[in-house]
């Protein structure tokens, strides 16, 4: 945020007023580890530690004032709110009024799967137009969203926002901090399904951040989903359209982008034509990406569209700025760990790292995209052993042991030789397996990697819900490979 004099803070964040006359910024942080000379020290609760206790060191490591709702042993102004969250949504709200009354541009996204890599992709775009701020990671929640929307500042051109939800009003609320100028909609899928219920639920969560947008936004909207494309009905703004091909055109749109000529290498890495059309103009760009899976095509699509309608907001769209994101996106790669992250051992075992988050349709697009990686290379390797790490999807509900069952088949399916089952799901994921003829271990995180031995021609992937931390069983047969070595 813009160095401040702790009088607005306090106005900002309706804390009592402070009578002291210190300047307070640019950071504002949670964690003591990241404070800097003049941070604001947000002190929050949690589950197994509280802020609070931490203060002193916050202001040992540079920190100049601190919201909380109690004082302290830190010897730096205190705003005390009623609760440290809300103070923290208050502040990020002011800050990014701010800078949109002076023409910053906010692009708020959603979706059930997708939308960090999306995240990734789009402020790699936008760093091409101007300073963009985008999350770290998946920040897209009560926390993560004003947290990221205080990094702005008066040079800031572009705030990306992710934004989750795990019940209905969590994306309103999300919008109320940051408000769009430009909100996407990726897709409607199962994740969170044992939250929601069904889609149509989910739908109608996602739809709320449409919904914010005034009359001069831009609603972007995957017009492949049709959960998505209903959508169109719940804004006031207008709409562009985006689809991973040409057989859901909306020739009647002002933005559509789609994509042909669509190719993978041997490490499913796409390339494609972008096609981009705004009003009467159309304009056609080769890309390449770096980034792994067919899935990132609807990735880069939705990315262009959104944007088109920023840069719609302000000077226009043209073939240079198309040009420009066609070149942004074939130079894009993944920010966030543990996303389809390829990584090679010295002997040549390939390890895919895709265990940050797991839904059904995260999971088939991984396994669709690793299929399509062991087929080409036992073309040019016979010996090629595909080895899948599979553990649970969380909250899928009354659904879990189906669809998890339904990883295992698709793990088969996909041309996996092993698969390695862990976590509370195994045995479902197992089930699902050898149904299909696959070679199962069911065993546990920890003795993953010594469940079997690991050779040169693996090809690996690591894919689960958060919560089983799979990245350890990477960590694991890397050290083995080191020790052989």
């Amino acid at each position: 945020m813009r160095v401040l004099d702790i009088a607005t803070l306090a106005q900002w964040v309706e804390a009592a007023p402070v009578n002291d006359s210190v300047q307070v910024g640019p950071d504002v942080v949670i964690d003591t580890r990241q404070a800097t000379p003049g941070a604001l020290f947000v002190a929050l609760p949690g589950a197994r530690v509280d802020g609070h206790d931490f203060t002193q060191a916050a202001q040992a490591a540079g920190a100049v004032a601190v919201i909380a709702t109690r004082s302290t042993g830190a010897q730096i102004p205190h705003l005390i709110v009623d609760d440290g969250q809300a103070g923290l949504s208050r502040l990020a709200r002011h800050v990014v009024a701010t800078e949109r009354d002076r023409g910053m541009r906010t692009i708020a996204l959603t979706g059930s799967s997708g939308k960090t890599s999306t995240k990734d992709m789009l402020a790699q775009i936008l760093e091409a137009f101007g300073p963009t701020v985008a999350p770290v990671g998946s920040f897209n929640n009560e926390i993560g969203v004003p947290l990221t929307a205080c990094r702005i500042d008066e040079n800031t051109s572009y705030l990306v926002s992710e934004m989750g939800a795990r019940g209905r009003g969590h994306i309103a609320w999300l919008t109320s901090i940051v408000a769009p100028d430009v909100a996407m909609v990726l897709n409607v899928g199962t994740a969170h399904l044992g939250e929601f219920g069904s889609r149509k639920a989910i739908a109608q969560a996602k739809g709320e951040i449409v919904e914010a947008l005034t009359v001069d936004g831009w609603a972007v909207l995957n017009a492949a989903d049709h959960l998505v494309a209903e959508m169109a009905t719940r804004t006031c703004g207008y709409i562009a359209w985006f689809s991973p091909d040409a057989d859901h055109r909306r020739p009647d749109a002002e933005i559509e982008v789609w994509a042909e000529s669509i190719h993978a290498d041997d490490l499913d890495r796409h390339a494609f034509t972008l096609v981009a059309r705004c009003g009467e103009s159309t304009w056609r760009r080769r890309v390449h990406l770096k980034t792994m899976g067919a899935h990132q095509v609807a990735n880069a699509v939705a990315a262009t569209a959104a944007v088109l309608a920023a840069l719609t907001m302000n000077d226009g769209a043209d073939g240079q700025a198309v040009t420009r994101i066609s070149e942004a996106l074939s130079d894009a790669v993944s920010r966030s760990a543990m996303r389809m992250q390829l990584r090679e051992r010295a002997d040549g075992l390939v390890l895919v790292e895709d265990c940050y988050n797991a839904n059904p349709d995260s999971m088939t697009a991984s396994l669709t995209a690793m299929g399509h990686v062991l087929a080409t290379r036992r073309a040019r390797d016979p010996q090629t052993r595909g080895v899948a790490v599979l553990g649970d999807m969380l909250e899928l509900g009354a659904d879990s042991a189906r669809l998890n069952a339904q990883a295992g088949r698709h793990a088969a399916q996909a041309g996996f030789d092993v698969i390695i089952a862990v976590g509370d799901e195994a045995e479902n994921i197992a089930d699902g397996a050898r149904a299909e003829g696959a070679r199962v271990i069911v065993t546990t995180v920890e003795e993953a990697a010594e469940s079997i031995g690991w050779t040169s021609h693996d090809v690996v992937l690591l894919k689960a819900s958060r919560g089983l931390a799979l990245e350890r069983v990477g960590r694991d047969v890397f050290e083995e490979g080191e020790a052989q070595a």
